[in-house]
């Protein structure tokens, strides 16, 4: 019912939220962060597989998981999504602050309620979903400052962009599994606005990373830094594009797998200074 490796993503870019906000770094508040956003990540991943059951049968991807095989009942399922939703929203709410607890309470309806029926109506649904994805590092912002300011959104911004090369490479070599299960992904109906859009998002990586000193949150060192990996995967983006196969949607998708982490990780170590005067103010 986990899926193990989306909820880990949430997870780290939440924590990641965390520590590039400005202010000293509350230990118990970011563990609290963690485990409420993990909570709600697992809730919504499993609401997803419970309504998705009779289309997963149908792809080789997913018709081994547990719901599919009737390894788990609808009932038990809808239990512990319930289990997870709840302490989940309630941690971010009153052991964060209200406005983490908002944002994760919408992240499972959006994620539930308008990203998986779309996914089998529009391809706005990958749009939808990258909304989805870029909600966590902002949760972690909000969780460390109380606010959404400019640093939220610019963290939000670089994960949106990052989904569309990571997916939309990703959904290319699983056409025709998601074809059979009757998803409306830009890969099967609109193959070369899947490549376009993949490499746009490519090069607004560039951008977004060159906005972090403008906006307070890094050095100017980090652009800089980051420009090899971000020129790296614009090149691959743009291989994408013009070959339309499937060793060079492979080559972006595993190429995706390590630059999040690796520009994350990037931003962090160039991560403004910041003195006793210029300190946020603490969470309300």
């Amino acid at each position: 019912m986990i899926a193990s490796q989306p909820a880990g993503l949430v997870v780290s870019t939440t924590a990641a939220g965390f520590a590039l906000a400005p202010g000293p770094f509350d230990w118990p508040c970011f563990l609290l962060t963690s485990v409420g956003t993990g909570l709600a990540s697992c809730a919504a991943n499993s609401i997803n597989q419970f309504f998705e059951v009779p289309f997963d049968s149908n792809m080789n991807r997913t018709k081994n998981r547990p719901l599919v095989r009737g390894q788990i009942s609808p009932l038990l399922a809808v239990s512990f999504a319930t289990c997870c939703a709840v302490p989940g929203v309630a941690i971010l709410t009153w052991g964060v602050n209200p406005l983490t607890g908002a944002l994760g309470l919408f992240n499972i309806f959006l994620y539930t309620c308008c990203y998986t029926p779309l996914k089998r109506i529009s391809i706005v649904n990958t749009w939808v979903g990258a909304v989805v994805g870029a909600i966590p590092p902002v949760m972690g912002w909000t969780a460390a400052t109380g606010s959404l300011d400019a640093g939220a959104f610019l963290l939000g911004g670089i994960l949106y962009s990052w989904q569309f090369p990571h997916f939309n490479a990703l959904s290319w070599g699983l056409r025709e599994d998601y074809s059979r299960g009757g998803y409306c992904m830009m890969s099967v109906t609109h193959p070369g606005l899947c490549r376009r859009v993949a490499l746009r998002h490519c090069l607004a990586l560039l951008v977004l990373s060159a906005a972090a000193p403008v906006l307070d949150i890094t050095t100017w060192t980090f652009p800089f830094v980051a420009l090899p990996i971000n020129a790296y995967i614009s090149y691959l983006g743009f291989r994408f594009y013009v070959d339309a196969d499937r060793r060079s949607s492979r080559r972006l998708f595993f190429c995706s797998l390590w630059h999040l982490p690796l520009l994350l990780l990037l931003m962090l170590t160039c991560k403004r200074p910041r003195g006793d005067g210029d300190a946020a103010p603490p969470p309300s």
